[in-house]
């Protein structure tokens, strides 16, 4: 009799429906899933009010210390609680996503370092810091086991994960439908990635909320477009399109924050 699926085995079968079929992608002007830093840039001091995730980030941290962002695009996350952190760690698969970040640190003059690579096959080339930071990335993991073990082994205190309750493309589901005639997976969700994480041998707090109204206030839709032509493998001239239809869809507030501390 063959064994029960696991949740990270179960994880990783629903995250491989999610692959774009071959003849769409092979089609694809341009590399889909590459991103425009400025969509994830960190806000300005004194402009935004803490997100939950933010919060247990900050608490970790206390009067002061480190702050690894992995996954970091612009690194929003970490720069949301620099003060109180001293220092911020970023590691992004894209190398321009590390240039927006180091250039935010100097702005700020906070002290920075940059990796570059995916997570967690860089994990070896990255320091350990006070608290790790993980926002919005869990969805782009195939084997979540080792990428979340890794980001524990990397904090000395504390680690918060934020992902959204469903896959970050089940609101735009209609897109893929209209375009291609394609339906998109309703799994894996957040869960099953809790599932996984207890599975692994951690012991994660599990809180939902809604990311303060302030973060959508200056929300760039021509960006938005950009990003989900390139993301539908479209060519430039369907943007028009794509922009009609998603004015009107609002951008996901909810959000599913996972954390742990790492030093008990």
């Amino acid at each position: 009799m063959a064994s029960p699926e696991t949740a990270a085995e179960r994880w990783a079968r629903q995250m491989a429906d999610w692959a774009i079929p071959a003849e769409i992608l092979d089609a694809a002007p341009r590399l889909p899933f590459v991103f425009a830093p400025e969509i994830f840039a960190a806000a300005k001091p004194g402009t935004f009010e803490l997100s939950l995730s933010n919060r247990r980030a900050a608490e970790a941290l206390g009067d002061g210390g480190s702050v690894l962002d992995v996954g970091c695009g612009g690194g929003a996350a970490a720069f949301a609680v620099a003060p109180p952190a001293t220092e911020v760690i970023g590691t992004d698969r894209q190398s321009d996503m590390l240039e927006l970040f180091s250039a935010t640190a100097e702005q700020r003059a906070i002290t920075a370092s940059v990796h570059v690579g995916s997570w967690p096959d860089n994990a070896g080339d990255v320091p350990r810091a006070d608290v790790v930071v993980c926002h919005n990335v869990l969805y782009n993991a195939i084997e979540i086991v080792p990428f979340v073990t890794a980001l524990a082994a990397h904090a000395r205190h504390r680690v918060v994960i934020e992902i959204t309750p469903k896959h970050p493309q089940d609101r735009r589901r209609m897109l893929w439908s209209h375009f291609w005639n394609l339906e998109r997976p309703h799994e894996p969700t957040a869960v099953t990635a809790v599932e996984a994480i207890v599975e692994a041998g951690l012991d994660p707090v599990v809180e939902e909320s809604l990311l303060p109204e302030d973060r959508f206030v200056n929300r760039r839709t021509d960006l938005e477009a950009a990003q989900w032509r390139r993301n539908l493998c479209l060519p430039p001239e369907r943007e028009p399109e794509v922009a009609a239809l998603i004015a009107d869809v609002p951008f996901p507030r909810e959000r599913v924050t996972i954390w742990w501390d790492t030093d008990r």
